[in-house]
């Protein structure tokens, strides 16, 4: 087997799968198993002391787990091609998440645009952990174009980022970084000691690729403003990742994110990215549509190309 095309072919052919089929909600999904382990392992672990510990221990444990139990099927499979390839496939195919993230941001817009201010806010629930009860259409809109940016860098380029350096369990390996991340990595009273672990590996997971995604948007879209923006709104934000792809899009966009927001009944004064406090139009999803299909596009190329000339030569 071609060293070179078992990497590639999977990634392209998942890929493509996940732009024809998306992420459709009734089908089983190998991050719900990884939301069910972390469940189990938080109701048994998050108590008593030593809480850090024993949120690092479970992290530690989920992350091996994920990576030697992709990484010894796939070497199992090496000697049934068609298996290995399908295999292989059907969890990069899992692993990536632009269709359904694009899906879900544009329903939040075209219910707004449709059914009126509380159905907009009752959606975009479904995609953000800010309280949506009293946002206005144009904060709403925001809240959608803050996903789009930063869930193309943690839903997608990170993704792919560590398939290119460690192959599908490196991939999933990430999955599950996120996952856990995503689940207890909150400074809240339950969390703030036992999700503490996860959270940090989740800011290093994501440090290389939040800047990728960051750059590749502003190649694409050729606006020095938003490599502007980057530099000077990119590191204020609270997160030390997330700045930078939502200040790469406020810049090619010519808007203003960030500002204070709900959380869980707490108010939460998050810096602003960006200078033009202006309305965001229904018709701007389509710009979002089209930096983020290219930006996936051409890193899957680079990512091809890089693969293919450091091969060894047959």
């Amino acid at each position: 087997m071609d060293p070179a095309l078992k990497f590639v072919l999977p990634l392209l052919l998942g890929y493509i799968a996940d732009l024809l089929l998306g992420d459709p909600r009734s089908w089983p999904h190998p991050v719900k198993g990884y939301g069910h382990l972390i469940h189990y392992g938080t109701q048994w672990l998050n108590r008593g002391t030593g809480r850090f510990w024993k949120g690092a221990a479970l992290t530690i444990i989920l992350c091996t787990a994920t990576y030697c139990f992709f990484y010894f099927i796939q070497r199992w499979l090496w000697q049934w091609q068609p298996a290995y390839y399908a295999f292989s496939t059907i969890f990069v195919f899992f692993a990536l998440a632009n269709k359904s993230l694009l899906q879900e941001g544009r329903e939040v817009f075209d219910t707004l645009h449709t059914q009126g201010l509380e159905a907009g806010r009752k959606r975009l629930s479904w995609i953000v952990g800010r309280d949506t009860s009293q946002l206005s259409p144009d904060q709403i809109r925001i809240a959608v174009m803050e996903s789009m940016s930063e869930n193309l860098s943690d839903g997608v380029i990170a993704p792919l980022f560590f398939y290119a350096i460690l192959g599908l369990p490196g991939m999933m390996l990430y999955k599950m970084v996120n996952t856990l991340d995503s689940m207890i990595g909150y400074k809240n009273e339950r969390y703030l000691y036992f999700g503490r672990f996860a959270a940090r590996l989740d800011d290093v997971a994501n440090y290389i690729p939040a800047r990728i995604t960051a750059l590749l948007m502003i190649t694409i879209a050729g606006r020095r403003r938003a490599w502007h923006y980057v530099k000077k709104y990119g590191p204020a934000h609270a997160s030390p990742n997330s700045g930078f792809p939502e200040a790469a899009l406020a810049g090619i966009l010519d808007c203003r994110f960030g500002g204070p927001n709900t959380y869980h009944g707490k108010v939460v004064n998050k810096p602003y990215i960006g200078e033009n406090a202006r309305p965001i139009a229904h018709e701007e999803f389509k710009k979002v549509t089209f930096i983020n299909h290219a930006v996936t596009l051409v890193m899957i190329i680079l990512i091809v190309i890089i693969k293919y000339f450091s091969a060894p030569a047959a």
